[in-house]
Protein backbone atom coordinates (compact mmCIF):
# COMPACT_ATOMS: atom_id res chain seq x y z
CA UNK A 1 0.00 0.00 0.00
CA UNK A 2 2.68 2.38 0.67
CA UNK A 3 4.65 1.40 -1.87
CA UNK A 4 1.77 2.24 -4.57
CA UNK A 5 1.09 5.62 -2.86
CA UNK A 6 5.34 6.33 -3.09
CA UNK A 7 4.90 5.47 -6.85
CA UNK A 8 1.81 7.75 -7.52
CA UNK A 9 3.62 10.50 -5.67
CA UNK A 10 6.81 10.49 -7.85
CA UNK A 11 4.56 10.10 -11.41
CA UNK A 12 2.47 13.42 -10.16
CA UNK A 13 5.89 15.33 -9.37
CA UNK A 14 7.00 14.42 -12.91
CA UNK A 15 3.73 15.10 -14.99
CA UNK A 16 3.60 18.64 -12.79
CA UNK A 17 5.31 21.61 -14.89
CA UNK A 18 8.92 22.81 -13.48
CA UNK A 19 8.87 27.13 -12.58
CA UNK A 20 11.83 28.84 -12.78
CA UNK A 21 13.55 30.73 -9.98
CA UNK A 22 14.18 34.44 -10.17
CA UNK A 23 17.37 35.41 -10.52
CA UNK A 24 19.30 36.32 -7.98
CA UNK A 25 19.88 39.86 -6.72
CA UNK A 26 23.92 40.79 -6.26
CA UNK A 27 24.87 41.49 -2.28
CA UNK A 28 24.30 44.67 -1.41
CA UNK A 29 27.97 46.86 -0.64
CA UNK A 30 28.95 47.27 3.54
CA UNK A 31 28.59 50.61 5.07
CA UNK A 32 32.26 51.62 6.53
CA UNK A 33 31.80 50.30 10.54
CA UNK A 34 32.02 53.46 12.68
CA UNK A 35 33.51 53.61 16.11
CA UNK A 36 31.08 54.23 18.78
CA UNK A 37 31.75 56.01 22.01
CA UNK A 38 31.39 52.77 24.07
CA UNK A 39 34.39 51.21 21.57
CA UNK A 40 37.64 51.77 22.93
CA UNK A 41 40.19 54.17 20.81
CA UNK A 42 42.70 51.69 20.27
CA UNK A 43 40.62 49.02 18.30
CA UNK A 44 38.28 51.54 16.72
CA UNK A 45 39.84 52.56 13.06
CA UNK A 46 40.69 56.57 13.53
CA UNK A 47 40.62 57.65 10.11
CA UNK A 48 43.14 60.36 9.36
CA UNK A 49 41.15 64.10 9.31
CA UNK A 50 40.98 66.06 6.14
CA UNK A 51 41.06 69.49 5.74
CA UNK A 52 37.70 70.76 4.37
CA UNK A 53 37.74 73.99 2.55
CA UNK A 54 35.44 76.51 4.62
CA UNK A 55 32.29 77.36 2.99
CA UNK A 56 31.56 81.32 2.12
CA UNK A 57 29.46 83.49 0.76
CA UNK A 58 30.43 85.47 -1.70
CA UNK A 59 33.70 87.04 -0.45
CA UNK A 60 32.29 86.22 3.35
CA UNK A 61 33.54 83.65 5.38
CA UNK A 62 30.92 81.72 8.05
CA UNK A 63 31.63 81.91 10.98
CA UNK A 64 30.27 78.54 11.72
CA UNK A 65 32.55 76.73 9.30
CA UNK A 66 35.57 77.96 10.89
CA UNK A 67 37.50 74.82 12.26
CA UNK A 68 41.50 74.09 13.27
CA UNK A 69 43.60 72.73 11.72
CA UNK A 70 43.57 68.73 11.05
CA UNK A 71 45.85 67.42 14.13
CA UNK A 72 45.90 70.49 15.74
CA UNK A 73 43.94 69.06 18.99
CA UNK A 74 45.04 66.01 20.32
CA UNK A 75 43.05 63.88 21.94
CA UNK A 76 43.64 63.31 25.86
CA UNK A 77 45.05 59.52 26.83
CA UNK A 78 42.53 57.50 28.49
CA UNK A 79 44.51 55.58 31.30
CA UNK A 80 43.03 52.43 32.18
CA UNK A 81 40.71 51.50 29.38
CA UNK A 82 41.97 48.03 27.99
CA UNK A 83 44.90 46.85 27.25
CA UNK A 84 44.45 47.92 23.26
CA UNK A 85 45.32 51.18 24.37
CA UNK A 86 48.69 50.84 25.84
CA UNK A 87 47.73 52.55 28.92
CA UNK A 88 45.47 49.77 30.49
CA UNK A 89 45.83 47.84 33.80
CA UNK A 90 48.50 49.28 35.57
CA UNK A 91 48.22 52.57 33.25
CA UNK A 92 51.77 53.42 32.46
CA UNK A 93 52.56 52.99 36.43
CA UNK A 94 54.15 49.46 36.46
CA UNK A 95 53.57 47.10 39.20
CA UNK A 96 53.91 48.05 42.72
CA UNK A 97 56.37 50.39 44.77
CA UNK A 98 55.66 53.52 45.59
CA UNK A 99 55.56 55.23 42.28
CA UNK A 100 52.76 53.10 41.63
CA UNK A 101 50.67 53.56 44.67
CA UNK A 102 51.08 57.15 45.36
CA UNK A 103 53.07 60.26 45.18
CA UNK A 104 55.47 61.56 47.88
CA UNK A 105 56.04 65.08 49.07
CA UNK A 106 57.75 67.69 46.83
CA UNK A 107 61.41 66.70 47.85
CA UNK A 108 61.43 63.28 49.06
CA UNK A 109 64.13 61.36 48.00
CA UNK A 110 63.13 58.04 49.56
CA UNK A 111 65.22 58.91 52.97
CA UNK A 112 68.53 59.80 51.79
CA UNK A 113 69.42 63.33 52.29
CA UNK A 114 67.48 65.90 49.93
CA UNK A 115 69.21 68.33 48.10
CA UNK A 116 67.73 71.14 49.73
CA UNK A 117 70.02 69.84 52.73
CA UNK A 118 73.07 69.03 51.01
CA UNK A 119 73.38 72.22 49.68
CA UNK A 120 75.30 74.64 52.13
CA UNK A 121 73.92 77.69 53.09
CA UNK A 122 75.06 81.08 52.04
CA UNK A 123 74.54 84.85 53.42
CA UNK A 124 70.88 85.88 55.28
CA UNK A 125 68.87 88.04 54.83
CA UNK A 126 68.81 90.75 57.56
CA UNK A 127 65.02 91.81 59.13
CA UNK A 128 66.11 94.92 59.76
CA UNK A 129 67.42 96.19 56.47
CA UNK A 130 65.84 99.71 55.53
CA UNK A 131 65.24 100.56 51.57
CA UNK A 132 65.07 104.35 51.20
CA UNK A 133 63.92 106.19 47.49
CA UNK A 134 66.62 108.31 46.83
CA UNK A 135 65.96 111.81 45.86
CA UNK A 136 68.37 114.56 44.19
CA UNK A 137 68.48 118.29 45.47
CA UNK A 138 68.49 118.77 41.15
CA UNK A 139 64.84 116.50 40.68
CA UNK A 140 63.47 119.44 43.54
CA UNK A 141 64.95 122.19 42.27
CA UNK A 142 63.14 121.55 38.56
CA UNK A 143 60.23 120.98 39.94
CA UNK A 144 60.39 124.06 41.83
CA UNK A 145 61.65 126.09 38.72
CA UNK A 146 58.41 124.21 36.95
CA UNK A 147 56.20 125.47 40.16
CA UNK A 148 54.75 121.76 40.92
CA UNK A 149 56.52 122.63 43.74
CA UNK A 150 56.06 125.51 46.54
CA UNK A 151 59.41 126.36 47.58
CA UNK A 152 57.81 128.68 50.57
CA UNK A 153 55.86 126.06 52.48
CA UNK A 154 57.27 122.69 54.12
CA UNK A 155 58.05 120.04 51.35
CA UNK A 156 57.35 116.85 53.26
CA UNK A 157 57.64 113.39 51.62
CA UNK A 158 53.74 113.46 50.59
CA UNK A 159 54.79 116.23 48.35
CA UNK A 160 57.84 114.52 46.46
CA UNK A 161 55.63 111.37 45.96
CA UNK A 162 52.73 113.49 45.02
CA UNK A 163 54.58 115.61 41.97
CA UNK A 164 56.80 112.35 41.26
CA UNK A 165 60.17 112.95 42.53
CA UNK A 166 60.08 109.38 43.48
CA UNK A 167 58.48 106.07 42.03
CA UNK A 168 55.43 104.58 43.29
CA UNK A 169 56.80 102.41 46.44
CA UNK A 170 58.08 104.95 49.10
CA UNK A 171 58.80 101.80 50.89
CA UNK A 172 60.30 102.61 54.11
CA UNK A 173 61.52 106.65 53.47
CA UNK A 174 63.01 109.08 50.72
CA UNK A 175 66.94 109.60 51.27
CA UNK A 176 67.79 113.31 49.89
CA UNK A 177 70.69 113.08 48.07
CA UNK A 178 72.96 115.53 46.77
CA UNK A 179 72.71 115.62 43.01
CA UNK A 180 72.23 118.88 41.42
CA UNK A 181 73.25 120.68 45.02
CA UNK A 182 74.30 123.70 43.19
CA UNK A 183 70.78 124.34 41.39
CA UNK A 184 69.45 124.99 45.04
CA UNK A 185 69.99 128.71 45.30
CA UNK A 186 66.78 129.75 47.27
CA UNK A 187 65.90 128.52 51.17
CA UNK A 188 63.72 125.50 51.17
CA UNK A 189 62.44 123.34 54.22
CA UNK A 190 62.37 119.82 53.80
CA UNK A 191 61.48 116.65 56.18
CA UNK A 192 62.75 113.25 55.09
CA UNK A 193 64.32 110.06 55.90
CA UNK A 194 67.69 110.24 55.35
CA UNK A 195 70.25 112.52 53.76
CA UNK A 196 73.44 112.57 52.61
CA UNK A 197 75.83 115.06 54.32
CA UNK A 198 76.43 116.56 50.81
CA UNK A 199 72.61 117.65 50.29
CA UNK A 200 72.21 118.42 53.97
CA UNK A 201 75.51 120.78 53.87
CA UNK A 202 73.82 122.65 50.33
CA UNK A 203 70.52 123.11 51.79
CA UNK A 204 71.55 124.80 54.83
CA UNK A 205 74.11 127.17 52.83
CA UNK A 206 71.27 128.24 51.11
CA UNK A 207 69.38 129.49 54.20
CA UNK A 208 66.85 126.18 54.27
CA UNK A 209 66.93 123.43 57.16
CA UNK A 210 66.31 119.63 56.71
CA UNK A 211 64.51 117.95 59.35
CA UNK A 212 65.11 114.32 59.45
CA UNK A 213 61.33 112.41 60.71
CA UNK A 214 60.53 108.71 61.36
CA UNK A 215 57.03 107.27 60.05
CA UNK A 216 56.32 103.27 60.67
CA UNK A 217 53.91 101.34 57.88
CA UNK A 218 50.99 102.93 59.04
CA UNK A 219 52.29 106.74 59.97
CA UNK A 220 53.42 106.28 55.70
CA UNK A 221 50.14 105.08 55.09
CA UNK A 222 48.43 108.15 57.06
CA UNK A 223 50.96 110.26 55.72
CA UNK A 224 50.04 109.65 51.73
CA UNK A 225 46.69 108.48 51.79
CA UNK A 226 44.34 110.07 55.06
CA UNK A 227 41.49 110.09 52.81
CA UNK A 228 41.85 105.83 53.37
CA UNK A 229 41.14 106.48 57.15
CA UNK A 230 38.11 108.36 56.60
CA UNK A 231 36.60 106.01 54.09
CA UNK A 232 36.74 103.42 56.79
CA UNK A 233 35.73 105.31 59.35
CA UNK A 234 38.76 105.16 61.41
CA UNK A 235 40.69 107.98 63.35
CA UNK A 236 44.28 109.07 62.08
CA UNK A 237 46.76 106.75 63.95
CA UNK A 238 49.47 108.69 66.47
CA UNK A 239 52.67 109.43 65.26
CA UNK A 240 54.95 106.33 66.41
CA UNK A 241 58.22 107.03 68.00
CA UNK A 242 61.33 105.13 66.52
CA UNK A 243 62.65 102.01 67.65
CA UNK A 244 65.80 101.57 69.46
CA UNK A 245 68.19 101.46 66.26
CA UNK A 246 66.61 104.28 64.54
CA UNK A 247 66.58 107.11 67.26
CA UNK A 248 70.02 108.06 66.80
CA UNK A 249 69.30 108.73 63.13
CA UNK A 250 66.12 110.92 63.18
CA UNK A 251 66.04 114.18 64.11
CA UNK A 252 62.20 113.47 65.81
CA UNK A 253 58.92 111.60 64.98
CA UNK A 254 56.96 112.34 61.95
CA UNK A 255 53.78 114.59 62.52
CA UNK A 256 50.50 113.87 60.90
CA UNK A 257 48.21 114.48 59.39
CA UNK A 258 50.98 115.85 56.80
CA UNK A 259 52.43 119.21 58.04
CA UNK A 260 52.57 122.82 55.94
CA UNK A 261 54.78 124.47 58.17
CA UNK A 262 58.30 123.43 58.99
CA UNK A 263 59.59 123.30 63.08
CA UNK A 264 62.24 125.21 64.67
CA UNK A 265 65.04 122.76 65.97
CA UNK A 266 65.83 123.12 69.78
CA UNK A 267 68.73 123.58 71.23
CA UNK A 268 68.78 120.02 72.12
CA UNK A 269 67.95 118.87 68.61
CA UNK A 270 70.52 120.89 67.41
CA UNK A 271 73.53 119.97 69.63
CA UNK A 272 72.26 116.25 69.04
CA UNK A 273 72.52 116.28 65.35
CA UNK A 274 75.90 117.94 65.68
CA UNK A 275 76.86 115.26 67.73
CA UNK A 276 75.66 112.76 65.18
CA UNK A 277 77.48 114.35 62.26
CA UNK A 278 80.62 114.53 63.89
CA UNK A 279 80.39 110.65 64.63
CA UNK A 280 79.54 110.16 60.93
CA UNK A 281 82.57 112.33 59.80
CA UNK A 282 84.80 110.48 62.07
CA UNK A 283 83.74 106.66 60.84
CA UNK A 284 84.21 107.97 56.76
CA UNK A 285 87.52 108.97 58.34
Amino acid sequence: MWRRASHLLLRTAAAAPTRSLPPARPPLPLAPRVASASSSYATAAVSAPTARAPRTVGTLLRLNDLRDNPGARKQKTRKGRGIGSGKGKTAGRGHKGQKARGTARFGFEGGQTPLRRRLPRRGFKNPFSLTFQPCGLGKIAKLINAGKIDSSELITMKTLKETGAIGKQIKDGIRLMGRGAEEIKWPIHLEVSRATARAKAAVEAAGGTVRLVYYNKLGFRALLKPEWFEKKGRLLPKAARPPPKQRDKVDSIGRLPAPTKPLRFTPEELEFAAKRDAARVSVTA
